[in-house]
């Protein structure tokens, strides 16, 4: 049986890009705004998930204002000392005005363009999934049910930080990406940058 608010038509959807990181395998650098094929990496995420979602967020946590430039809220974390992509996550909770909210990192330009639709197809009765490819899960690509929340407020405030538990940790379920192994590439470091 489906989840009660995917009979909405059409599905509410708030897009997440995370790019509030401290871009330690990039030396500091800010990762989103690294330029790949002549574009920031967060031009290439925005690009792919805008159209996929109602409502688009940015979570930064430096230079706001290059963030801000695209035209979408940018939110910083709420929590200190830069816990992660899940404080990230929280933010858009807390911000999300729409049942589900979809996250992406900032660092991969060739996210599926059908992630949406797979994951609120797959998702049932359950309040989160997550793509994998070939039984390799890439959880901080996660629809989440904004009733969440404090769920995960509580998740990090006990100290915890890893997003594959968080996922599990709220019942979430797994959808194959196996026919788009490369879809979920990301850039961590300059030389990725540089090799393709």
């Amino acid at each position: 049986m489906a989840h009660p608010d995917l009979l909405m038509t059409p599905p509410a959807i708030t897009g997440l890009i995370l790019a509030g990181g401290q871009g330690q395998r990039m030396g500091g650098a800010d990762k989103g705004l690294q330029r790949f094929h002549d574009r920031p990496l967060v031009e290439h995420v925005e690009a792919r998930l805008a159209p996929q979602v109602s409502t688009l967020l940015i979570s930064a946590n430096r230079n706001l204002a290059r963030y801000a430039a695209l035209g979408h809220p940018v939110l910083q974390d709420d929590l200190p000392d830069y816990p992660g992509p899940l404080a990230g996550l929280l933010t858009g909770l807390a911000a999300c005005t729409t049942p589900w909210l979809l996250s992406a990192p900032c660092d991969t330009p060739g996210l599926p363009l059908d992630l949406a639709s797979r994951l609120l197809a797959g998702i049932g009765e359950h309040k989160l999934a997550y793509p994998t490819v070939d039984g390799r899960a890439h959880p901080v690509f996660c629809l989440c049910h904004r009733s969440l929340a404090p769920q995960l407020r509580a998740f990090l405030a006990s100290g915890q930080r890893k997003v594959m538990r968080w996922c599990d940790d709220a019942g979430g379920i797994a959808i194959p990406f196996d026919d788009q192994p490369g879809a979920f590439l990301n850039m961590n470091s300059l030389d990725d940058l540089a090799s393709n």
